[in-house]
């Protein structure tokens, strides 16, 4: 499971707010967020198998992420998700991003996913597998699981109990997670920070082999753009800031 939260157009300083945790297996490598020269400049960590990333944003205030999408039957993936990524972090406009997606998806075949691009004027999400779908997200709280997004899930028939578990987790995030009147984005960072690492909400992932191995908090306002990165589980690793700028 990974979980991505976007708050978008939600504060007037920063109209891109991104929690996000990555479950991955444990033994795959990667590298924390730094300056990487993708077509734009970008800040991303980097999945040293594949070379790819699930999670960025570029010079020119674009922010693309992934999470897998569980399906009743596997795909034959003929190249890594996380370059989809990599190249839509060359894009100026979230909607050039969303594009050179659904090029690239016409073109090859993936594993199933749901990719979401997001800038200061346009959010959507690109769900994939046997069928695609391109959803332009409102003004609001959004979060995507492995599963769909903000009520809109897809079940597997073979792994229905886990599905529903983290449909559920994702509801209760979505509803922890609606702005409170008068609050700025950094509170609204603070409590998703929170709730990334609170094992009530079953988003920090602990398995054999297999977890929560990093935690990102991203903010794109008209005056700053910042990353804090948790090199770990967020309920034992603490957020340090990307000494890192486009």
């Amino acid at each position: 499971m990974c979980t991505l939260t976007l708050a978008w157009q939600v504060f007037e300083d920063a109209p891109v707010l991104v929690a996000a945790n990555r479950d991955e297996a444990l033994g795959r490598p990667s590298e924390p967020p730094a300056r990487r020269d993708w077509g734009a400049r970008a800040i991303a960590p980097i999945d040293l198998e594949a070379e790819g990333t699930w999670l960025g944003y570029n010079e020119h205030g674009v922010l693309v992420g992934v999470t897998n999408r569980w399906l009743d039957a596997d795909r034959e993936g003929e190249r890594s998700r996380g370059l989809l990524v990599r190249d839509a972090l060359a894009s100026e406009t979230a909607e050039d991003a969303i594009r050179a997606v659904e090029q690239e998806l016409d073109e090859r075949i993936y594993d199933g996913c749901y990719l979401l691009a997001a800038d200061e004027h346009a959010a959507m999400l690109v769900e994939s597998g046997q069928e695609r779908t391109v959803t332009n997200l409102t003004p609001g709280v959004h979060v995507v699981v492995n599963v769909g997004a903000d009520g809109g899930y897809s079940i597997p028939a073979h792994r229905q109990e886990a599905a529903r578990g983290q449909a559920a987790n994702a509801d209760a995030v979505r509803e922890t997670l609606k702005p409170e009147p008068g609050a700025q984005a950094e509170e609204w960072l603070d409590r998703a920070s929170e709730i990334l690492g609170n094992h009530e909400y079953s988003v920090c992932v602990h398995d054999d082999g297999f977890g929560t191995r990093s935690a990102s908090l991203v903010k794109l306002g008209a005056d700053e753009r910042t990353y804090e990165y948790a090199d770990g589980p967020p309920c034992e690793t603490a957020f340090e800031r990307v000494n890192a700028s486009v």
